[in-house]
């Protein structure tokens, strides 16, 4: 097993929110979006070592040493305040994870688990880590039955695709928005190879689910709808949609001040989907 690092933002020891079943989840640092919606900003940017973030930690768990930052995860108590601190969206926080030491730690957890997602920030950004974790593990007699998911925006190209595919179990693929405008309003970038991403993942067979973030005014318009719903219908009757409520847990800037999406609002979305042909609907279990 080579020596290829990811810099690691977070990890879930345990979720049910990011994929099938009971699933151990990474967190890569570092996207190529800029949304006004995330929900997890501190994932966008790399961390430039100004050193903003230190008047904020309070217990020593964050230094400048050499022009960087150094990060001691024995002193933290995870207040978070360093990442409320950062003037760029980025976590100084971040680990470098090798691909042995991720499969040690999948290794210990490995009877409590379904699979591995990795999301971000955009995986596919570090890609060579991604496929690499996923060989090690189908490798390994110990983990080969865990599936392998990506959490993605789909703008990875086609070569990458080809690439991560043929290691990868499941793509969940956001689809912030369809209208071009809208789409780059939010993002910052446009959506041809978000679409042209969930066309392929599909035709691969690929393709767990599209997500698709509802949020009032910007995204829930009937024109929205229905440009998801002929998407999904031209993809296929076996496309599942998950709706996303947009809320403001961790948003900044903006999008704190936009309404937030209520189950009244996602149900009748959900169910505009549905009288438009589109069979597989998910709508969230919680809205906080």
């Amino acid at each position: 097993m080579n020596s290829t690092l990811a810099t690691v933002s977070k990890i879930l020891n345990f979720s049910c929110v990011d994929g099938p079943g009971s699933r151990f989840v990474i967190f890569l640092q570092g996207c190529n979006f800029n949304c006004l919606a995330c929900h997890n900003p501190h994932t966008i940017a790399r961390c430039n070592h100004c050193g903003d973030c230190l008047p904020a930690c309070t217990r020593g768990a964050l230094s400048l040493i050499e022009g960087r930052i150094r990060y001691d995860s024995d002193a933290c108590d995870q207040c978070d305040a360093c990442l409320e601190a950062c003037p760029t969206s980025a976590n100084p926080m971040v680990r470098q994870y090798s691909v042995s030491e991720i499969v040690a730690l999948i290794r210990r957890r490995r009877h409590f688990l379904t699979g591995i997602t990795v999301s971000g920030g955009e995986a596919t950004r570090q890609l060579p880590f991604v496929v690499e974790l996923f060989r090690a593990v189908k490798a390994d007699p110990e983990l080969a039955g865990l599936s392998c998911f990506v959490d993605s925006n789909g703008h990875l190209g086609a070569s990458g695709w080809n690439t991560l595919l043929p290691v990868t179990d499941g793509v969940m693929l956001d689809i912030k928005a369809f209208a071009r405008r809208t789409h780059r309003e939010l993002t910052s970038m446009d959506n041809d190879r978000s679409l042209e991403s969930a066309r392929l993942v599909h035709a691969a067979g690929k393709l767990h689910e599209l997500r698709f973030l509802l949020v009032p005014g910007k995204t829930d318009s009937d024109a929205e709808l229905e440009y998801l719903a002929t998407f999904v219908k031209e993809l296929g009757d076996d496309v599942q949609v998950r709706l996303n409520a947009f809320q403001h847990h961790g948003v900044r800037g903006e999008a704190r001040n936009w309404e937030k999406a209520t189950e009244t609002g996602v149900v009748a979305a959900a169910e505009r989907l549905r009288a438009s042909g589109v069979g597989k609907v998910v709508t969230p279990a919680v809205y906080v």
